[in-house]
């Protein structure tokens, strides 16, 4: 998942240098999301693996 959201990241700064600011504007939208999803699952299995 991280992948995919500097993928994204990647496309966004791409589309923003082209000027495509609609496309970078979605693409670091998705960007955000999915590194925030990221960030969500890596700390519930930090906590999840210090439990067992």
């Amino acid at each position: 998942m991280l992948y995919y959201s500097i993928v994204f990241l990647v496309i966004a700064l791409l589309a923003g240098v082209l000027g495509f600011g609609v496309i970078a504007g979605t693409a670091a939208l998705i960007a955000k999301v999915l590194f925030i999803i990221f960030l969500v699952l890596f700390i519930t299995s930090l906590f999840r693996s210090r439990r067992t």
